[in-house]
């Protein structure tokens, strides 16, 4: 019976912002899935570690160092992957920074790296792995954005700025690639527990999210990854176009 074929086992996926949080998470529980998964991000170290984890667990990774800002490390990034594993299924899209602040205290240089790595890091890394994508049975391009776009708070404006352009360019694509049998899903977490408040440069700011974060039951960064397999999961003809994911006491 088709549903009860597994479609990730024997896949190849390539997960950005790899070294923590719902990168990390994604991509052990891909691997858990029998994909083999390409492990991008800046942190090298990081990225051995879950490398030595994943293989102890009998799946089977590959380090590949990127800064998604970099679109000569992307192009090299994919080229590894499919030189390799020798295709490319799946392109995970979790690379991410949080620079929250009011506009008043904003620093310009926090704008310019959100919309680096958020923005254009999923746009460059998109491009790339396109042509390997459409050379499949079928690939899938899976972007993460952010529920902040549906209804951003204060000081979360530039964020929520480059994570509604994650969203328009993930739509737009949908349409570009639909006929090559290409899948685009657009995810939408909530509050969940990463390392992302750490790096919150307004201190007022970052009170506020520390006081908003202890006020519910946040999502693990493996509740967001369960969402993803599901998504990657679907059969060829099933495409799962956006999902939203928020914590239950978020209301």
């Amino acid at each position: 019976m088709e549903d009860s074929i597994d479609y990730l086992d024997g896949t190849v996926a390539l997960v950005t912002g790899a070294s923590s949080g719902i990168g990390a998470a994604t991509a052990r529980t891909l691997a858990a899935a029998g994909a083999s998964v390409a492990l991008a991000a800046r942190r090298t170290d990081r990225l051995y570690v879950l490398e030595e984890r994943i293989e102890s667990d009998g799946g089977e990774a590959l380090s590949i160092p990127t800064d998604v800002t970099d679109e000569a490390a992307i192009e090299e990034m994919v080229e590894k992957t499919t030189a390799t594993f020798g295709r490319l299924d799946a392109l995970v899209n979790s690379a991410g920074v949080m620079l929250l602040a009011p506009v008043a205290r904003a620093d310009p240089n926090d704008w310019r790296r959100m919309v680096g790595v958020n923005l254009l890091g999923t746009m460059n890394a998109t491009r790339a792995a396109l042509p390997a994508l459409r050379e499949g049975d079928g690939g899938h391009v899976v972007a993460l954005s952010s529920d902040a776009t549906k209804d951003p708070g204060a000081s979360f404006g530039a964020y929520a700025a480059t994570k509604a352009g994650v969203a328009a360019f993930s739509e737009s694509l949908r349409a570009e690639v639909a006929d090559d049998g290409v899948r685009v899903t657009l995810l939408e977490p909530g509050a969940t527990d990463t390392e992302l408040p750490e790096h919150v440069p307004d201190e007022e700011t970052k009170a506020d999210v520390e006081a908003l974060v202890e006020s519910m039951r946040t999502l693990e960064s493996e509740d967001v990854a369960a969402a993803i397999r599901y998504a990657l999961a679907q059969p060829p003809h099933v495409n799962v176009e956006e999902l939203v994911v928020r914590p239950t006491d978020a209301g």
